[in-house]
């Protein structure tokens, strides 16, 4: 008996923090367009073959696509290959306005991919980070990303090598929330522009205690 409760402890345990598939499917199924934050409404998202990309759809309108569900400690892994020239993110526990903890993923003139910024926060200073020796141009990278805490400890990894350990003074989250869905960024205004796309696929979360 001791050991049919131990078996199912551990099953139980692996179910809640195994890795689960949450890629955007057809008709961005799972996920939804932002309608109201401030770099726009682009409908030029797209999801083939399982690879989700998004672009301006006009001049200057960028905008977010958000999980439907919210998370708060949680490890997300995914690829990226994006056209040089965009600068985008990714948005932790953020909320439909885009109010969030955003990964950097500015691929541009003197962007940085992997440090933190508060994406409509105020009192956040995270680092730069040196990302260039680890990045692959032109091929799919491999991102590792993880955040927990009340006060959120994140940590980012490119292609297996911790380029990122943070953690913040206080929580700074809109109305400090302390969950919230996940995003994905096309930027608005001229930090992008139509036909240059983020691409990304093998969307992976686990959640964490």
């Amino acid at each position: 008996m001791r050991l049919a409760c131990l078996m199912a402890i551990l099953c139980l345990a692996t179910a809640v923090f195994a890795q689960t598939d949450i890629t955007p499917g057809p008709n961005l199924a799972g996920w939804h367009i932002s309608q109201i934050n401030h770099h726009g409404n682009t409908k030029a998202w797209k999801v083939e073959n399982g690879v989700v990309s998004g672009t301006q759809d006009r001049e200057g309108n960028g905008g977010i696509i958000l999980t439907d569900k919210t998370y708060k400690n949680f490890e997300i892994t995914f690829e990226m290959n994006p056209d040089f020239g965009c600068d985008g993110g990714l948005f932790l526990r953020s909320n439909e306005k885009g109010q969030a903890y955003q990964v950097t993923l500015d691929y541009l003139e003197g962007g940085t991919m992997g440090g933190i910024y508060g994406e409509g926060l105020k009192g956040v200073r995270g680092p730069r980070v040196n990302w260039q020796p680890h990045w692959k141009k032109g091929e799919w990278n491999h991102m590792r990303v993880r955040i927990e805490g009340d006060v959120p400890h994140i940590t980012v990894w490119m292609n297996g090598t911790q380029i990122t350990d943070w953690k913040d003074t206080e929580n700074h989250a809109a109305d400090g929330a302390v969950e919230g869905m996940i995003a994905l960024q096309v930027h608005g205004g001229a930090r992008c522009s139509p036909g240059k796309y983020h691409r990304f696929r093998n969307i992976q979360i686990k959640e964490l205690p």
